[in-house]
């Protein structure tokens, strides 16, 4: 049961995506967004390896302290901002017939905070990984890695579509991860008005198939359908056939391979993650 969505954030400029995708899911299932703002440690924003007089020290701290005071400022102005557009209401959560948001501060790096709280959420959501300015890699690998949770991607700047999640692609390839993300995503699919699985690329090498995942669903009172395709590249082929067949959220396991060698050499999830521009949840 999808209950605690859990949304980190910063002053970062991705505040509106994250949570505007999270309160749609949130309004649809009556679920409680937990919004943590990281605020940076005075001692993460210090000089790495760079011996400083005392004063200077003191005064790089007096700074920091005020810019995290700002920034903790602005980010929660916006969130309340969000939280009245998005017709939530402010609670911790214990009610059970209505959306609801609460925020709190976190110290820290993102990624640390995501790793103490995302534990006991039913769904992370993160930003897609922004290489320009070298932002949110290490957000999304610790969702990924550090949580054991499901961990939904957002990509930059896109608004929610009103239709967001009532047509749901599955990636399937018989794998452990692609069984994880199923059994972990039931909710969302049975909430959806349209569910497909997409099955290609040579995929069903562990023997499971498409058409044993459709009784699967059939057994938790979802109706999908299967939708097979051919292509050299099945992460492209993920997100083309998503696009193509009007899905508004893909669901797939994750580096079923290591993680550094994928993004070394290349993967289906490190395509999906460098070129997805509709919202993924990825399951490890």
């Amino acid at each position: 049961m999808l209950r605690k969505i859990f949304v980190p954030v910063r002053g970062d400029g991705m505040i509106e995506t994250v949570l505007g995708h999270a309160a749609a899911l949130a309004a649809r299932h009556n679920a409680h967004i937990a919004v943590a703002h990281c605020r940076a440690r005075t001692e993460d924003l210090m000089p790495y390896g760079v011996q400083l007089p005392a004063f200077a020290r003191e005064t790089l701290a007096e700074q920091a302290r005020k810019l995290a005071d700002q920034e903790e400022q602005g980010v929660r102005e916006q969130v309340q901002s969000l939280t009245a557009s998005h017709g939530l209401t402010e609670a911790d959560g214990s009610q059970r017939d209505m959306a609801t948001i609460d925020f709190t501060e976190e110290n820290g790096l993102m990624a640390d905070v995501i790793k103490r709280n995302g534990r006991l959420a039913d769904l992370v959501v993160v930003a897609k990984p922004d290489r320009d300015r070298n932002l949110g890699a290490n957000s999304l690998k610790s969702a990924l890695f550090r949580t054991g949770r499901p961990v939904m991607m957002c990509a930059q700047n896109r608004p929610v579509p009103a239709d967001f999640g009532q047509h749901i692609m599955v990636a399937w390839n018989g794998s452990l991860e692609a069984s994880r993300a199923v059994a972990m995503t039931l909710d969302l699919a049975g909430s959806a008005k349209a569910v497909t699985i997409l099955s290609g690329g040579g995929g069903e090498t562990q023997g499971t198939t498409a058409d044993e995942l459709v009784r699967y669903y059939q057994m938790h009172g979802v109706v999908a359908k299967v939708h097979r395709f051919d292509g050299r590249n099945p992460g492209e082929e993920l997100l083309t056939k998503t696009n193509e067949l009007g899905g508004s959220l893909l669901i797939m396991g994750a580096y079923g391979q290591n993680h550094e060698r994928e993004t070394l050499f290349g993967g289906n999830t490190q395509v999906v993650v460098d070129k997805a521009e509709t919202p993924v949840i990825f399951v490890h």
